[in-house]
């Protein structure tokens, strides 16, 4: 009953936020270095970032041993990450201090790969639970 699409996207989603969480700290960087950030902006940008990167492993994590143990509390637990790493991912969209075209396309294809596994995990955990 385990989702193979699920762990496909699911490991590719690994490879992804890595490459996403280096572009974002990037760019950050970046644009701290050419705009004029404010330095009590910088901080929160930062921590919204590092908290996306803590919360992605178990995340990830909790994703692939509930798919591949067919479990539904782990990959219950995982969409539940999920929902927390969406707000995350849109704050970064939407609200951090400057907002490049490079982190709407980044944010675009992370809360795009985010809605598609969260589809699969509710299909996962309902075929589960049958």
């Amino acid at each position: 009953l385990s989702s193979l699409p699920l762990q496909i996207l699911l490991y590719a989603n690994g490879i992804y936020y890595i490459f996403y969480f280096l572009a974002t700290l990037a760019m950050i960087i970046y644009k701290s270095q050419v705009f004029s950030y404010p330095d009590d902006l910088l901080a929160p940008d930062l921590a919204v970032l590092f908290l996306m990167a803590i919360l992605e492993v178990p995340r990830l994590y909790l994703g692939f041993k509930g798919n591949l143990t067919e479990a539904e509390a782990p990959l219950g637990l995982s969409l539940g990450l999920t929902v927390g790493s969406v707000v995350l991912s849109v704050y970064l969209l939407l609200w951090q201090t400057y907002v490049l075209w490079a982190d709407v396309l980044l944010n675009a294809l992370l809360l795009s790969a985010y809605g598609l596994e969260s589809g699969l995990k509710v299909t996962a955990i309902a075929a589960f639970v049958s």
